[in-house]
């Protein structure tokens, strides 16, 4: 066995952090801190969709590739694995702004529920315990 088991760790990978960067902020709703490491994420993601940086994990993926005996790539992993697959390359520019949209509802979320406070929060939790106590059959 090669290392191909190490070209498909580092794709995983990638897809776990592309999904991350469009989703991650809606962690934030039920976990307000989490919305650090998210915004981490999405500005690391903007540089590189920005060509300030070179992607780790697209580099980690070459030199994985490269192990396995693999041709080296002709792409990077946007250009290969979600363009023209997940959406048509035609499309970059929404798919881009779909991408903004999301993550920007996913903070404004987080913005909104935290600026309720705990107290609010620990009050609508309350209310909704007893509207399901409520909604629970009463017997005999």
């Amino acid at each position: 066995m090669g290392y191909e088991w190490l070209v498909t760790l580092v794709l995983v990978l990638h897809f776990s952090y592309v999904a991350y960067v469009v989703v991650g902020g809606f962690l934030a709703w039920r976990w307000p801190a989490a919305i650090w490491p998210h915004l981490v994420a999405c500005a690391w993601g903007g540089l590189i969709v920005a060509g300030l940086v070179n992607c780790p994990l697209t580099d980690a993926e070459a030199w994985a590739r490269e192990l396995a005996g693999q041709g080296p790539m002709t792409a990077g992993f946007v250009d290969r694995y979600l363009e023209n697959v997940i959406y048509p390359g035609r499309y970059v520019a929404l798919a881009q702004a779909a991408v903004a949209l999301v993550v920007a509802v996913s903070w404004a979320g987080a913005y909104r529920r935290r600026r309720r406070g705990p107290r609010e929060r620990a009050d609508q939790q309350t209310q909704q315990a007893q509207q399901a106590q409520q909604a629970q059959p009463t017997r005999p």
